[in-house]
């Protein structure tokens, strides 16, 4: 070998290659709205990180330019899978404002609808995280159940996905007789299909093992992002806001919060499970000791009347001209008002300078704040358990960008 000829390193340090993964906007399980970058070992996930703002609506700076009555209709596209939840959960917030004593019976139906909701929020969660193992079946049969509900939410204010049910003091009309025979017969229907779908996946081997262990996050990590609803609870932590903060007469309903140990996709596909028999319970107890009465306050300022009343009385069409064209002032004040959403805790915190639209108005999103920790509960799965843990999660997407 010749002096100056240069010594080859036969086993050189080579840097470790990565690939990169775009998984979203345009992808089924990200809805088209948010994206997310992965850093990718293989089919290992080494890093994500996540983006959103795709849709750009700007919900609350819409509802601070609109009179309170039509912010309603903003409200159900947050999450749109219970809607119903979000329109009854603005109305109370400015019920709150205002100080209006709500009739007892407006309450119980309230809770009917709410329930009826979360069980259908829930049809969505659990049927996907099935179809994401690889089980359709359970999807389509639920599904069924899922047009039922729409069925009963469209007798009773007209619309079916996107509801602006109800009013601020009440409903616009009481429930008809062909709203009560859908929910009875939805009563009836829904707990054997629902423990079909439960014999399908509950005890599955192939479902178990793509759940158990995956997504995982630990109670203490869960409660320092905020997680509140169906996800903390499976991470082992008994918070609901109807049990907490009761509203709408909740306290007088039994019912039991059902929790998970490990808070992995099993564990909130059970949490939910067993959320949705124990919402047809505080359904059967709401009809069965439903209060007769009006449905609906005694606030003439924000409460839309009849239409015979507004063709008849012109006091009734000056206070219906009034609620149309926002012509009615609101109290000065402040107010935060929360419920127990579909996936977790759904609040409005709501500020009033005596005028006619709020002067602000932040609505607390779940699904937005759970976001937060996705990249953290993917890094170090394999990809085809970042879908399955997006799914369990419940990310809504209409909640990601207000």
């Amino acid at each position: 070998m010749q002096a100056n000829q240069p010594v080859i390193d036969q086993n050189p340090k080579e840097e470790k290659q990565y690939s990169y993964l775009n998984l979203g906007p345009t992808h089924p399980a990200t809805h088209g709205i948010f994206q997310n970058v992965l850093k990718m070992d293989g089919e290992i996930i080494v890093e994500a990180e996540p983006t959103i703002g795709y849709i750009h609506r700007a919900f609350e700076k819409l509802a601070e330019r609109r009179p309170y009555n039509q912010i309603t209709p903003i409200t159900d596209r947050l999450n749109y899978c219970s809607a119903p939840i979000n329109n009854i959960g603005w109305h109370m917030t400015v019920e709150k404002l205002l100080g209006v004593e709500i009739p007892k019976r407006v309450q119980y139906l309230r809770v009917i609808v709410m329930e009826l909701a979360r069980i259908s929020d829930h049809i969505i969660c659990n049927a996907v995280i099935g179809v994401d193992t690889g089980a359709l079946t359970g999807f389509v049969y639920l599904f069924q159940q899922r047009e039922l509900i729409y069925e009963i939410y469209e007798e009773i204010c007209g619309a079916r996905l996107t509801t602006n049910v109800g009013r601020i003091g009440g409903f616009e009309r009481d429930f008809s007789p062909k709203a009560w025979a859908k929910i009875d017969q939805f009563i009836k229907e829904f707990p054997l299909v629902l423990q079909e779908f439960a014999n399908l996946l509950e005890r599955n081997r192939i479902f178990m093992d793509r759940t158990i262990k995956c997504g995982g996050i630990t109670a203490e990590k869960a409660l320092s992002y905020s997680f509140t609803g169906p996800n903390l609870r499976a991470a082992g932590v008994d918070y609901d806001v109807r049990v907490a903060n009761p509203y709408t007469s909740y306290d007088e309903f039994d019912f039991v919060i059902p929790v998970g140990t490990n808070g992995d996709v099993y564990d909130r596909f059970m949490v939910r499970q067993e959320e949705m028999w124990q919402s047809l319970s505080i359904i059967k107890q709401a009809i069965a000791k439903l209060p007769e009465g009006p449905h609906y306050a005694k606030v003439p300022e924000f409460y839309l009347p009849p239409k015979e009343e507004v063709y008849n009385n012109m006091e009734a069409l000056i206070y219906h001209f009034k609620i149309v064209m926002g012509e009615t002032d609101v109290p000065v004040g402040e107010v935060y008002h929360s419920v127990e959403g579909g996936n977790g805790e759904l609040g409005y915190y709501l500020i009033s300078d005596g005028g006619r639209t709020p002067f602000r108005l932040h609505f607390r999103r779940p699904c937005f704040i759970y976001y937060q920790a996705y990249p953290e509960m993917i890094k170090g799965s394999m990809l085809s358990d970042a879908i399955l843990t997006m799914s369990s999660m419940n990310v809504i997407a209409g909640e990601l960008d207000a």
